[in-house]
């Protein structure tokens, strides 16, 4: 439930049009509705502007189709991350405006145009193909909640020229998502070309001295370049939450 639809529904309670005990009915589980196996945040919409996200990796099937129906029953755009393509198969032809990007593993759930929330452009960049998986999570979240996102994949320091033949596209951007692992070094080379925020994703690309991203993550934390934030390995959905907050028009 969002503001809008409360506020619906107690404009109707005050003409008279919906009784009382209805009213409460509908708002027996805004807080949450408790599954059993899951608290269901129904709350958060009004809280945050977005409803609960479903995180799937771990999740038995039965679970992630009980918390998609609790939530899908008050919210008209959802996300689920890191969703296996098998549950996906299942799951996608069960609920209206599902789309699923196994690049990603992402799944979004969509009655309607997402509205516009946005105030700018968030230009989502990724060093190499190989962070493309990490790269897209953030976009997908950026778009979901509503905002302009567009992707610039494989543009990577060992080629520098490749990024700098976007100054175009630079110039535009309101915010930036650069994902990168290896030595991680593109959100700095991003950070000292723009005056925009730059939030910086770590991926576990790489080889054995990257540890896993803890490398990249080390590059970036230590960045002498101004103006960047830092989120966990490989965590897209962070980064696109992130910026979708940072480029917010309200």
């Amino acid at each position: 439930m969002n503001s809008k639809v409360l506020e619906q529904l107690l404009n109707e309670v005050q003409a008279g049009r919906l009784p009382v005990a209805a009213a409460v009915e509908r708002l027996r589980t805004l807080p949450f509705e408790d599954l059993g196996f899951a608290h269901v945040d129904h709350h958060r919409q009004l809280r945050q502007s977005f409803p609960e996200v479903v995180f799937a990796a771990g999740k038995s099937l039965e679970q992630i189709q009980g918390i998609l129906t609790a939530l899908s029953a008050r919210a008209d755009h959802i996300l689920v991350t890191r969703l296996a393509p098998d549950k996906a198969a299942a799951l996608e032809p069960e609920f209206t405006g599902a789309a699923y990007y196994p690049s990603s593993q992402v799944m979004t759930l969509s009655r309607g145009e997402v509205p516009d929330r946005g105030r700018g452009l968030i230009l989502v960049i990724s060093a190499g193909t190989s962070d493309i998986p990490v790269a897209e999570e953030a976009l997908l979240t950026a778009r979901i909640m509503g905002h302009r996102a567009e992707a610039l994949y494989d543009v990577g320091v060992a080629g520098l020229h490749r990024l700098l033949a976007h100054r175009n596209l630079l110039a535009e951007a309101t915010c930036f998502i650069v994902a990168a692992g290896m030595e991680g070094a593109l959100p700095s080379v991003v950070a000292g070309l723009v005056d925009r925020p730059v939030i910086a994703v770590p991926t576990s690309i790489g080889y054995g001295a990257s540890f896993g991203g803890l490398a990249a993550l080390l590059a970036m934390l230590n960045s002498c370049a101004t103006g960047i934030a830092v989120v966990n390995i490989d965590n897209g959905f962070g980064a696109g939450y992130l910026a979708a907050l940072m480029n917010r028009k309200d």
